[in-house]
């Protein structure tokens, strides 16, 4: 017994119409094992990796017309990984990385279900080095900044992991954390644009969130 209850939903991308699995509800938990708590994943926060979030679909939709030729693309913090699977169904060069126990597992049913081959996955904390991930020309992620730490943990992993020529796209609900994290990008060499989204759940207001474009064209002084 899996110890959780999942769904299988439809949504349509761009041109294109896709079968996610997913967590039935952000009540689902289980960790029999003790893996999760761990590495610091607390029983609140297990689910948030395995739903569809309104920044993922955002970014997805993003990810359906951005440009690819040429480029070795990472999805960071990637959850049931919905953009790259977008990515892969388009023929991209795509990465994911996680460090939920059961990214991978999730990412790897949703390629199946969908005709695709298996993306590349990274197990991958952000405050651990993982030389074996390389570097990428394009690092997308969706909804990372909602703890108090994290653009500045974030900010160090992409660091590590982005070519001097680089470019990040970042969605966010509104979290009040952007600031922070353009922050961060400018003083490793970045320029940065933003554009706002409505991000909006089923009987919930919309909000106005951000798509966050940093761009640096060569390596930090």
């Amino acid at each position: 017994m899996q110890g959780y209850e999942v769904e299988t939903t439809r949504y349509q991308i761009g041109t294109v119409s896709y079968q996610i699995r997913t967590l039935r509800d952000r009540r689902q938990f289980s960790d029999p094992d003790g893996c999760a708590e761990r590495i610091g994943i607390s029983s609140a926060s297990w689910p948030l990796f395995g739903v569809v979030w309104p920044a993922g679909l955002a970014l997805a939709e993003e990810m359906s017309r951005f440009p690819i030729a040429g480029k070795q693309i990472l999805e960071v913090g990637c959850g049931i990984g919905l953009p790259s699977l977008v990515l892969q169904q388009r023929g991209a060069n795509i990465t994911a990385c996680d460090y939920h126990p059961l990214a991978e597992e999730f990412l790897r049913k949703n390629t199946d279900l969908n005709g695709l081959a298996p993306i590349p996955f990274f197990n991958a904390p952000w405050l651990e080095p993982t030389l074996e991930l390389g570097r990428f020309d394009l690092i997308i992620g969706s909804d990372l900044l909602y703890e108090r730490n994290h653009p500045t943990q974030l900010a160090d992993f992409l660091a590590s992991h982005a070519r001097p020529t680089c470019q990040i796209l970042l969605t966010d609900p509104g979290r009040h954390r952007c600031g922070e994290m353009s922050a961060k990008l400018t003083s490793q060499g970045y320029g940065c644009t933003e554009m706002h989204l409505e991000c909006g759940e089923p009987l919930k207001p919309f909000q106005r969130g951000h798509l966050l474009n940093f761009v640096r064209c060569h390596a930090p002084s």
